[in-house]
């Protein structure tokens, strides 16, 4: 080995498999990314370079796909395209979201993925609108249960609009979380997906994690914890201006929806709508858009959802 010689030594059969790809496609595309030749070598990939900033960022680049192989992701040069598409902006941990106690680390995607990773850290208040699969949902609760378990917040909070049982629950057997559960169970899956569903259910007994409907928060002062509002499209704005303001000190606040998925009343216009249109000039304000391209659940969801779009683009012509 010389002193440029930098290696890594895989322990995971599945990683090296997906680091080469099929006829070493993988490796050549990790090439042109960090713009050094890659050699593979038993269960050992290495480069030979100086650089620090390369060495650093080619370790990144094995650990991001090692994770990704770890959490199940079986398309290898999907993988790896998603690792290498994703920029970093000043630094790796940028685009990273650290939860303590996570069985696994959570990177975004795609770059517009990084980008509202870097709101999320960043602002107070984050709108994100994106289609189904496209992680606003998920990675706001990745950024929430990071906030809570480092102990920066002593809470999360998380509502939606009850749409469907015309945000009156009285009529639904059990308690409020009994009666609740099926409308707040993406949020949920995603914490049982990053911290283990008995963790979860540790920080619900708790009180850490509360769930509310959103008719039931006016009145409230929300401080020292993260509020996540999600299926926000179907707020009205009366009520998206009423939730915006329980905000209190040292608290964030992340309101998710999809803009093209309203169960409104035709009539009724959506207060996330309105209200991404009367705040986007406050620059304390973080707004991002996803679309299809972020898709990350089965590839069939984005085919779906670009099908969606293309018709929708064509009656709106």
């Amino acid at each position: 080995m010389t002193d440029t010689e930098y290696t890594i030594v895989l322990q995971d059969d599945r990683v090296l498999d997906c680091l080469c790809g099929n006829n070493d496609k993988n490796i050549r595309l990790i090439e042109e990314s960090l713009g050094v030749p890659v050699f593979a070598r038993g269960n050992e990939i290495s480069i030979e370079v100086r650089e620090s900033d390369i060495r650093e960022k080619f370790r990144f680049i094995i650990d991001r796909i090692s994770d990704e192989v770890n959490a199940g992701s079986k398309d290898s040069q999907d993988i790896v395209l998603s690792v290498l598409n994703t920029k970093k902006k000043s630094s790796m941990e940028e685009t990273v979201i650290v939860v303590p106690g996570a069985v696994r680390r959570i990177y975004p995607r795609t770059q517009n993925q990084a980008e509202y990773i870097n709101l999320l850290q960043t602002k107070d208040m984050v709108f994100c609108s994106g289609s189904a699969g496209s992680g606003k949902t998920f990675l706001a609760v990745a950024q929430a249960l990071s906030l809570v378990l480092s102990h920066k917040k002593n809470k999360i909070i998380i509502t939606r609009p009850v749409v469907e049982a015309g945000e009156s629950l009285g009529f639904l057997p059990g308690d409020l979380e009994e009666k609740t559960d099926p409308y707040l169970r993406p949020l949920r899956d995603a914490m049982d997906f990053i911290i283990s569903p008995e963790n979860t259910r540790r920080l619900f007994d708790s009180g850490i994690v509360e769930v509310a409907p959103l008719a039931y928060m006016r009145g409230r002062t929300l401080s020292n914890c993260v509020i996540i509002l999600d299926e926000a499209q179907n707020t009205t704005c009366s009520q998206m201006k009423m939730f915006l303001t329980r905000m209190g000190d040292n608290s964030k606040v992340f309101i998710t929806g999809d803009v093209t998925q309203i169960d409104l009343p035709k009539k009724i216009r959506s207060g996330l709508v309105h209200s991404m249109e009367v705040l986007r000039n406050l620059d304390d304000i973080g707004f991002m858009k996803l679309t299809s391209e972020d898709v990350v659940r089965n590839p069939l969801v984005k085919k779906i959802v670009k099908a969606y779009e293309y018709e929708e683009s064509k009656q709106n012509v």
